[in-house]
């Protein structure tokens, strides 16, 4: 039977076998995967080892940093790298391997070789930018338009950030002038958190994207351990896909970042970004001044050349002008006068005309009245008679039927007589010439009295007789009653 160990004595014998196995520091690769300080300053870390082309663990091990050795590796390497000591790196580190009955296994971190991380992290950096250009995703948004006068601005920053302040000032102060629509969408820049804020504050921007001419990223400065997050492939691919131009002032001095790489511009400075949008404007200012000389050149130009080449004309055009309007004016005399002999014959004719008919009417009523007088005489003459013979046959019966008929005769002679008279003052009253004077007229055409108005058109000439003269009229507009 196999002996048996308590668990203490077991252990007991790993730590010995360890403690005989390594007996000096060895040199160690491993990934940061977890680091916390407590308040005693010691540094707890966990390291791991991955697949060599995957994510799968293949081992880890706890470690530890006392608070002395911390004290003096952290400053070391991160003067070295310009990176934090943090979560993510990978590491060369000598380490004292330890085994406790009551912990266990555990690493003692006793020195860093940064120079390891450093060539990590340049590979790394390479392998990002070598995977962007595979991808053919790096150009992306440096292939969009950035607008002519980009003044509607989407800003990423720490509201607290100096550098925020320096470029709203910049903006807002320019010599020029010139507006700027500015909108902050705050971000933190530097850490472990600063890759999801930054793109969280692009997924914000991305709603809008029609409002905005371009998107600004910028910060303070600040060591290069600082702006770590700018080298991170997540953000840089959500920089490439980004529909509008991306401008960055992130404060790097020395190298760009990848973010800087990808992105549409890359200026140092948050201010350097205030003065290539002031600059922006401020060429188009130039440019537009520079139309608007050259358009006043070309019109003025333009106005000279046609001032000359209507001088030109005139001088041409002016003796044949004057030719052709004084053949006009010397055939439009002759029209007039055509037109005016014609009009004074019209209405003389219509004149002899409606004067025969005036004497016309006058002695057909004399011719009446004086047949009606005739009537009355022989009537007169008849009766006489007839009561001469009526009386010597009776006379007396007679000389009543006499007087009776003379009475009867004389109120009809009165009748007659008042009829007569009653007709002249018709015939008086009716007289063309009297009917005119009291503001009648008589209107004709062709010779022909004007009844209607379809017996004439448009441009037709009519005569108007009145009681001291006519008047010859065109038609113009010809209007029915209904």
């Amino acid at each position: 039977m196999n002996e048996r160990l308590k668990l203490s004595e077991l252990n007991g014998l790993v730590k010995k076998a360890v403690g005989e196995a390594f007996t000096a520091p060895v040199w160690v690769i491993g990934e940061i995967s977890e680091l916390k300080t407590n308040r005693s300053g010691h540094c707890y870390l966990n390291l791991i080892e991955k697949e060599e082309n995957g994510d799968a663990i293949i081992a880890q091990a706890r470690a530890t940093i006392w608070s002395y050795t911390y004290r003096m590796l952290r400053p070391y390497f991160e003067s070295t790298t310009g990176q934090q000591l943090t979560e993510g790196l990978k590491v060369l580190v000598s380490v004292s391997v330890e085994f406790h009955e009551l912990y266990g296994y555990s690493l003692n971190i006793r020195d860093i070789d940064p120079t390891y991380t450093l060539g990590d992290m340049a590979r790394r950096r390479l392998e990002i930018i070598a995977r962007l250009q595979s991808e053919g995703v790096a150009d992306m948004n440096k292939e969009l338009e950035l607008p002519l006068v980009p003044q509607k601005i989407a800003i990423i920053s720490s509201s607290t950030a100096a550098g925020y302040q320096d470029f709203i000032d910049q903006l807002t102060n320019n010599p020029a002038g010139y507006h700027f629509d500015l909108k902050l969408f705050p971000a933190i820049m530097q850490g472990n958190q600063a890759e999801s804020s930054i793109i969280g504050a692009l997924e914000q921007i991305y709603l809008y994207e029609n409002y905005f001419d371009a998107v600004v990223i910028i910060r303070g400065g600040g060591s290069q351990a600082d702006l770590s997050c700018f080298d991170n492939y997540n953000l840089a691919y959500f920089v490439t896909q980004f529909p509008l131009p991306i401008i960055t002032g992130i404060g790097h001095e020395k190298d760009d970042s990848i973010v800087d790489m990808v992105a549409h511009t890359r200026m140092k400075t948050p201010t350097a970004v205030a003065e290539f949008l002031i600059s922006g404007v401020a060429q188009f200012d130039l440019h537009l001044d520079d139309l608007n000389n050259r358009i006043i050149d070309i019109v003025t130009d333009l106005i000279t050349e046609s001032k000359n080449d209507i001088e030109q004309i005139g001088r041409v055009i002016a003796p044949l002008t004057r030719e052709r309007i004084s053949k006009v004016n010397n055939q439009l005399n002759q029209t007039i006068w055509k037109l005016d002999n014609s009009v004074k014959v019209f209405i003389q004719n219509r004149n002899y005309q409606l004067e025969r008919k005036e004497e016309t009417i006058r002695h057909e009523f004399r011719n009446f009245a004086q047949s009606q007088l005739r009537v009355l005489e022989r009537t007169t003459r008849t009766l006489s008679g007839t009561l001469r013979q009526i009386t010597v046959a009776n006379h007396d019966q007679l000389s009543r039927k006499m007087q009776r008929s003379e009475t009867l005769f004389r109120g009809a002679l009165v009748d007659r007589r008042h009829y007569l008279e009653l007709s002249l003052q018709m015939a008086h009253l009716i007289d063309p010439t009297k009917i005119l004077a009291r503001g009648y007229s008589i209107t004709t055409y062709n010779g022909r009295a004007l009844k209607d108005v379809n017996m004439v058109s448009n441009n037709s000439l009519i005569e108007t007789k009145l009681y001291n003269g006519q008047i010859v009229s065109e038609v113009k507009i010809i209007k029915t009653s209904n």
